[in-house]
């Protein structure tokens, strides 16, 4: 598998800065933000930018695998809202494109639980993924729904339902226990049972709870706010997040593919280690279980220490 870093967790580095950080800690590919503002994300049809990441990550041998758009409005009844984003949408593949990115991170839309008109806006988040699936099937680009709260697939449940329903191989689930975990959705178990056979990507982050039974608030799709946390994050492998059942899951149904570290820097810098230390500290733990899984696949543990 290729360990990627995700410019979520390089907010105070340009995207060629971070690029260059990736190969320093060790990492093999790069999710780059792709968001106006931003100083590590690519601005939205910025090809002179996006031009410049790819001659650096080229430099670099760090490809760049995926975007992740903060586009919501996919689900939006207001159409000509909803026109928008899709257009944006449409834009980051273009994007993608010209970076060699093969997937892009999607919202499915902004939604809280208990809003009103639930089938309207899903019939319009249908309808606008069937629509971005034509010109990303013909970019070779797989369009990635995460279980994500603030969005219409908080749980895998309902990701894997949307998915179904837009029926196209360019849009597949992008897979995030820790999101699923921390909103108190499905387990490991449950989320590999419900989504297994739409995984298109994964993002790898830890954490530990503050208060386990606190109920899961977040009034906001991107992130949740401090007095909203009921966890802290953590450097993957200092967490609760278990890893090595994951990465057996992941194996058990062929994902051989990214592994993006979601690194929370840009949200939660005072929970984590610099970029440099926690990208590199989370790169290793995750080749060593990885060592570990192979291993065990191949029949012996011969060298391998825990």
């Amino acid at each position: 598998m290729k360990i990627a870093g995700h410019t979520l967790g390089t907010p105070n580095h340009s995207v060629p800065e971070a690029l260059r950080l990736f190969a320093r800690a060790g990492l093999d590919a790069a999710e780059v933000i792709y968001q106006d503002d931003y100083i590590s994300g690519l601005g939205i049809r910025d090809s002179a930018a996006a031009v410049e990441a790819a001659r650096v990550a080229d430099g670099e041998g760090i490809p760049i695998i995926g975007l992740t758009p903060y586009t919501t409005a996919i689900n939006a009844t207001d159409e000509l809202a909803r026109q928008q984003a899709v257009d944006e949408l449409k834009s980051a593949i273009d994007t993608a494109h010209i970076v060699g990115a093969d997937r892009i991170r999607v919202y499915a839309g902004a939604w809280q639980p208990g809003q009103a008109g639930h089938a309207e806006h899903w019939s319009q988040l249908v309808r606008s993924l069937q629509e971005l699936a034509v010109p990303a099937a013909q970019a070779g680009v797989v369009l990635c729904a995460e279980n994500h709260f603030g969005t219409m697939t908080q749980s895998a449940r309902d990701t894997a339902a949307l998915i179904r329903e837009v029926d196209s191989p360019a849009v597949r689930a992008l897979y995030d226990q820790a999101n699923l975990t921390f909103a108190h959705d499905e387990s490991i178990e449950e989320a590999f049972k419900i989504q297994s056979d739409l995984i298109g990507h994964v993002h790898v982050k830890d954490l530990v709870f503050v208060d386990p039974s606190a109920p899961f608030v977040a009034s906001e799709t991107a992130r949740v706010h401090a007095e909203e946390r009921a966890v802290r994050s953590r450097v993957v492998g200092d967490g609760t997040v278990d890893w090595p059942l994951i990465l057996r899951h992941l194996s058990e149904i062929g994902y051989d593919d990214v592994l993006s570290l979601e690194y929370e820097y840009r949200w939660h810098p005072q929970d984590l280690d610099e970029p440099e230390v926690g990208f590199r500290r989370g790169a290793q733990h995750l080749r060593k279980l990885i060592a570990q899984q192979e291993a065990v696949a191949s029949g012996s543990t011969t060298g391998v220490r825990s």
